[in-house]
Order: C-alpha cells, then structure tokens, then sequence
C-alpha cells in the first residue's frame, strides 16, 4: 500500500506541476508577494496529498517563539517535504538556493518566479555578496528568509558543519534568527521514491538577536540549539557515535545554501 500510495503521489505532483509552472511565466510583471500568493497554491494542493494521500502529517511546537518581523530561518534539511510545508509553518518565506534549480523543467520555471534567492555558489565569496544583496531586499518585501545551513539533506542522526551565510545575512541585516529542529527524514528520505505515514514533529526555538551578536555566535548559538533540540525529540537516532559524526559521508554533496 504504502508503494502505491507512492505512486500515485508522483502521478499527482507530474499532473499538477506543469500548469504552475505556464501560470508561473504568466505572472512575471506582478509584485512579489502577489506571486507567492498565486504559486503557493502548488504547496496547498500538494501538502493536501502529503496528509491525505501518503498519510505524513505534521505538529509544530514553540509557534509562540516566533517574532513579530521577518527574520532569518535556519532549518534543519532532511527532505523536500519541508520546502514545502515551512510555507505553511511560517508566513510568507523565501529560500536560499542554488541557480541550477531553475533550470530544471516546470519545477524550475515556475520556482524562477517565486521570490526566492538564486546564488551562483561557484563565486565563492561572491556569493556571500548575493546573499546579502537579494536576502535584504526579501525582508524589506516582508519575506522570512530561509537557509538550510548545512548547505544539503542530511540523514535523522546526521550533522553537517554549519555555514555562515544565514547568520551574516542576519546580522548585517539587523533581523532576528530563528532556529527549526524537525525529523522529516524519517518519513520522506533524501531522493526517495517510497514516503512513510507518520507524524512529523517542527519545532521552532527561541529567536536570537541578529543585531547583538555576530554571524560566528548566531551560528554557533543556532546551532547547538537545532543540534539539541534534535536529540531531544528524537533520541532514538543518536543511539551510537557513528550515527552522528560531524560531515558525515552519507550527507552528499551540497545543495542548498
């Protein structure tokens, strides 16, 4: 059950995709954040079959953590699932991520007009430089930023070094660091086809002062939160010290941010 269940979860994403993405070249002219609102119906309709379809359901705790103005979101990556569904965590958000995804078919068309931030990570310093440059124009537009620090998926028990961009965007910005703690992984895997029901756990922290202390010291703070946060929820994957050995080799290449 849960193969066909799979299956017919890609046949829903193949049928739903590629009007998004004509809609999407459509709307170019319009502002932001009305074409956020129109291209996030996707998510509506695919997270509706993530519920009801794959049975992948999801709770969120610490909501009362999050600040009143956009800030910076640092999340932990273990799968697609939560490009998707932090959109209906969070307000209006955009992500960090590398140009190559737009060029991908209909998924990338219709992501080249979302407001995202698009970097070219073979500029090296240089995309520090987009990062900051496309990120404050996103907050001024009211949009959450979100990076995924350890720059790609990793495996429930995992951990990755964290990079510095979301915490230097956050502090010469002057916004607030949110950090997200969840267990996706273990339900939706990195690239794979089968998806698992269950009920996925976020859970939001404390926010920390962008303003009042550097990029170094928001990293180190977000991360020995996510970190901690991950082994209090979900203990049963840190059983052993292989399983959470810093740049772990089954973590892959980079990604994201």
């Amino acid at each position: 059950m849960t193969t066909l269940r799979s299956l017919l979860f890609a046949l829903v994403l193949a049928f739903v995709t590629p009007p998004f993405a004509l809609i999407g070249l459509c709307i170019g002219p319009l502002a932001p954040m009305t074409r956020y609102r129109i291209l996030t119906k996707w998510t509506d309709i695919t997270l509706w079959f993530v519920w009801h379809l794959l049975g992948i359901r999801f709770r969120v705790i610490g909501r009362e953590n999050l600040p009143a103005r956009p800030g910076v979101i640092l999340c932990k990556h273990q799968s697609a699932w939560e490009t998707m569904a932090l959109q209906h965590v969070f307000p209006a958000i955009c992500f960090v991520l590398k140009k190559e995804l737009l060029r991908v078919p209909f998924f990338g068309w219709g992501l080249s007009r979302m407001p995202m931030i698009a970097i070219d990570r073979a500029a090296g310093k240089d995309a520090l430089a987009q990062v900051l440059e496309q990120g404050t124009r996103r907050l001024a537009e009211g949009f959450w930023v979100v990076v995924f620090p350890e720059g790609t998926r990793v495996a429930p028990g995992t951990t990755r070094r964290y990079k510095p961009g979301g915490g230097w965007l956050a502090h010469k910005a002057g916004v607030p660091v949110i950090p997200v703690a969840h267990n996706a992984g273990e339900f939706w895997r990195r690239n794979a086809f089968i998806k698992y029901p269950g009920e996925i756990i976020v859970s939001i922290g404390p926010s920390i002062d962008g303003a009042a202390h550097s990029a170094e010291a928001i990293n180190t703070q977000a991360r020995n939160w996510i970190e901690g946060e991950m082994k209090r929820l979900f203990p049963h994957h840190y059983r052993g010290a292989a399983g959470s050995v810093e740049g772990s080799a089954a973590a892959g290449e980079d990604e994201e941010g």
